[in-house]
């Protein structure tokens, strides 16, 4: 599926679209991340097999959160071609902003179109990557319902609970499966729920100690690089 940014729009022709299938064919197996891009690729190849996103936990998502801050942190994280969900999340920020005293911080190659008094903008750079997140005390992740977010395997919500920054992401595709609300997460239907949601994270250290440290117990044992080793290793036996 196209999706580009008026700055490489040039460019996005080369990308050559239509070659995923083809390679799919092609192939002896086939890997994806979540059952609806099985359901895609099962058109054109019988052996597909879901390895979900992995999370290197020992050489670099290894850090953690310091739940005790004096001033919270609500973190989002991605390039600027998905800074696009961002304007649905502003409003709610909005109303939080009369209550809490919060930085909203975003980590990308380029600053977000919102307008914020709570914003704070940090460039992407791969060396501080973890450092910079794990100062986030509570992660989102908002996205519309549409067939491009379906197909996204959750990396930036499993990112979070790597690092036991409770995540907090909209009820679209995986998210809802690696997301057991109220125990290791939370997923939200409205801007309702959003407010509420980062309401209590942000009133209550220990809730967002115990969710973040679930969150972190999912990742090692679901989705991480040990977790999922021997799945990657069978596909070539």
């Amino acid at each position: 599926m196209p999706n580009y940014s008026q700055s490489n729009v040039r460019f996005h022709q080369l990308k050559a679209y239509w070659k995923i299938k083809k390679i799919i064919s092609w192939a002896d197996q086939v890997v994806v991340g979540n059952s609806y891009l099985k359901d895609y690729a099962l058109q054109f190849n019988p052996n597909v097999k879901i390895i979900p996103t992995t999370i290197d936990t020992i050489n670099v998502h290894n850090k953690c959160t310091n739940h005790d801050s004096k001033k919270i942190i609500i973190g989002w994280t991605g390039s600027h071609t998905t800074m696009g969900y961002l304007p649905y999340l502003s409003p709610v920020l909005k109303e939080l902003e009369k209550k809490f005293n919060f930085k909203f911080r975003v980590i990308s190659n380029h600053p977000p179109p919102i307008d914020l008094d709570s914003l704070e903008f940090v460039k992407w750079n791969k060396k501080t990557e973890i450092k910079d997140l794990a100062e986030i005390n509570i992660g989102v992740m908002p996205l519309e319902d549409s067939i491009w977010a379906q197909g996204k395997c959750g990396f930036k919500g499993l990112q979070y609970m790597a690092l036991q920054i409770p995540s907090v992401m909209s009820n679209v595709g995986v998210n809802t499966q690696i997301i057991d609300d109220g125990h290791n997460g939370f997923i939200c239907k409205s801007k309702e729920d959003w407010y509420r949601v980062l309401s209590s994270l942000m009133s209550d250290v220990k809730l967002r100690t115990e969710i973040g440290q679930k969150g972190k117990k999912t990742v090692e044992h679901k989705y991480s690089v040990k977790a999922n080793k021997q799945k990657y290793i069978s596909l070539f036996k």
